[in-house]
């Protein structure tokens, strides 16, 4: 345990439970992930996101919303995070280590979870930087393979390190006792870097239009059809609102959790 985790220990509040970290990834010197323990009465959907945060230097809990980037299933929570060095939050929370506390809200919520959508047969999971967290919840949940005949993932980064969880995507999940079967046939993962050399450059928007995120499935219609696929966006304002739009001018309609639809974003983190 590190000093300052024994230094001041968290009390839990009617709203946020106090869980010990249980082990931190960093994927480069701006993009890390860690896992943390998980309470027996917190009950959440693949995609939903939660509170997460730490003792603010005004004696407060300091918090933020962060996607859950593990399945409803798991015994542990994982996150995904940016390295800000003058966050407020995230200049503290990349410093955590194993042993230590944090906070977790209670209540999980949000739009990025498959009762928002309408039954389809193809689902297309657009994210940007750590917009990928809740596409690695879902696609961890053997439901969304009952729900739907293809899923894609396409990630969108600046640089080739950026890309966190490659290797498991590249390998469709192999090894996941509970999805590695379905994931073989139905995942389709399309990593994309902006700002350095790779295979596929182009930014999201570029990827629908030439056509490039259909490739997984040649003999489905190549470009998106209201009735049949449905849609999930979350990562940059710049990207969800060009999407937004794009999918408007097809046909699509936004869901809810009230009210389903052909496509959902996360209104609590765009605003």
């Amino acid at each position: 345990m590190s000093a300052h985790a024994l230094l001041t220990p968290l009390e839990p509040t009617g709203s946020l439970t106090v869980e010990k970290v249980l082990s931190v990834r960093h994927w480069n010197e701006h993009l890390f992930s860690f896992t943390v323990t998980r309470p027996p009465s917190f009950r959440f959907r693949s995609g939903e996101f939660v509170m997460i945060g730490l003792m603010g230097d005004n004696g407060k809990p300091l918090l933020r919303a962060y996607s859950v980037a593990s399945p409803s299933w798991a015994e542990e929570l994982e996150f995904l995070s940016i390295k800000v060095e003058d966050g407020p939050l995230t200049s503290k929370l990349q410093q955590v280590k194993e042993g230590d506390e944090i906070f977790l809200g209670r209540k999980p919520t949000g739009t990025l979870v498959a009762d928002a959508l309408l039954p389809g047969r193809r689902l297309f999971l657009f994210g940007t930087g750590t917009g990928l967290a809740p596409w690695m919840s879902i696609i961890r949940d053997p439901d969304i393979y009952d729900r739907y005949e293809q899923v894609v993932v396409v990630h969108s980064v600046r640089k080739v390190s950026d890309l966190a969880y490659r290797e498991e995507l590249d390998n469709k999940l192999a090894g996941d006792p509970l999805v590695e079967d379905f994931a073989a046939t139905q995942l389709h993962y399309i990593p994309t870097v902006t700002r350095e050399p790779f295979h596929t450059s182009g930014r999201i928007d570029a990827l629908i239009a030439d056509g490039t995120i259909f490739a997984g499935a040649p003999e489905r219609p190549q470009k998106f059809d209201p009735e049949h696929d449905r849609v999930m966006l979350c990562g940059s304002m710049a990207m969800i609102k060009e999407t937004a739009a794009l999918l408007d001018g097809q046909g699509f309609t936004e869901g809810s959790n009230a009210n389903p639809g052909e496509y959902v974003i996360e209104r609590a983190f765009v605003g």
